[in-house]
């Protein structure tokens, strides 16, 4: 049986981890010339499922890097063009008002190629508990 102080260790830790999956994404965007803005985040009705959804700024001719998520990702691009590298589909070139479905865990990146600013919508539907994000090594 669990004590009351091995309980408060776990919410504790539970705590720690969600901020770090927050943290972690915003600052590895802003050393590349991408911001990443926090929207929103909450259960579903799945249990163990959450969303999220984030606002992200590219500069121009900036990238982000190969990652992949914990479930499922759902782009929507607000304004410029953006470059997707998907892997198994290759090259996605998507202009202000398209969309893209990220299926969980496939590795992708992605590129404003332009000499204008671009913005994504990002929603992710993934496993509560785990970074929103996962870099490729």
């Amino acid at each position: 049986m669990e004590t009351k102080k091995q309980k408060t260790w776990v919410i504790i830790a539970i705590i720690i981890l969600g901020i770090v999956a927050f943290l972690i994404p915003n600052q590895i965007a802003a050393q590349t010339g991408i911001k990443r803005t926090d929207l929103q985040k909450h259960d579903l009705s799945i249990p163990g499922r959450e969303t999220v959804q984030a606002r992200i700024d590219f500069n121009e001719h900036t990238a982000f890097g190969k990652h992949s998520h914990p479930g499922e990702e759902i782009i929507y691009v607000l304004e410029g063009v953006l470059e997707y590298e998907v892997e198994g589909r290759g090259t996605v070139i998507l202009k202000a008002g398209e969309v893209l479905f990220i299926p969980a865990g496939v590795v992708h990146s992605a590129r404003n190629n332009t000499d204008l600013k671009a913005s994504e919508l990002a929603t992710y539907i993934v496993e509560k508990g785990k970074p929103v994000l996962v870099l490729k090594k």
